[in-house]
């Protein structure tokens, strides 16, 4: 025989207790935000063919918690206020090219970047559809990355505004580079639109970068 009251006393509780639980759901969704994953859309052609325009990542903000940012890896970060176009440009997508005391030299008579002598292949640089790829640089460089500091480029050179652009234009290597601090967390996974889901892994050519001297 079923009984009634203990099965209205049941209903009561679970509506008393739903404020608490949507109230913890919020908190635990503002936490994991905040702290450990957020994210993010591509709002313009700098990263193409890697990410397209309205590709949704997600980003790990925990890892650089307990480790620095390795070169090669899709990073998000705040960008210098002389970097954007607008209020609305303060998160920028860039690959990690130089670490901190990394030498950079552009280019060798392959047109390839050098970090610390050794020379990478950029075969995730824009390719259009017709064969046509940008080169590494349009402008030489030459530069030791500083300390604490990052080198970023956009993987549509010609389409990017990056520490390339921006040392190329202003001279100027602490303004061009990105500090860790700014570093918002990496983006390792295209998540939307489905058919273009996929890891965003480190290219092979940054395993053999030497460690600057």
């Amino acid at each position: 025989m079923i009984d009634e009251s203990s099965s209205t006393q049941r209903r009561g509780s679970f509506w008393r207790e739903l404020p608490m639980l949507l109230i913890v759901a919020i908190v635990v969704a503002v936490v994991v935000r905040a702290f450990v994953l957020q994210t993010f859309y591509i709002p313009s052609e700098s990263m193409e063919k890697t990410l397209l325009i309205n590709d949704r990542v997600l980003v790990n903000k925990l890892i650089y918690n307990f480790r620095s940012p390795h070169r090669g890896e899709v990073i998000v970060f705040e960008a210098p206020a002389n970097w954007r176009s607008g209020v609305a440009d303060e998160d920028f997508i860039k690959r990690v090219i130089g670490t901190p005391g990394d030498h950079l030299v552009c280019c060798d008579d392959q047109q390839r970047i050098m970090i610390n002598g050794y020379p990478l292949n950029e075969r995730y640089i824009y390719t259009s559809d017709d064969g046509v790829s940008d080169l590494a640089s349009e402008q030489p460089f030459d530069v030791v990355v500083p300390k604490g500091r990052y080198w970023m480029m956009g993987d549509h050179r010609s389409h990017s505004s990056d520490s390339r652009e921006r040392y190329i234009r202003d001279g100027d290597l602490t303004g061009a580079t990105i500090p860790e601090s700014a570093i918002v967390g990496r983006a390792f996974v295209i998540f939307w639109p489905v058919g273009r889901a996929t890891w965003l892994t480190v290219p092979n050519t940054f395993d053999k970068v030497p460690d600057p001297d």
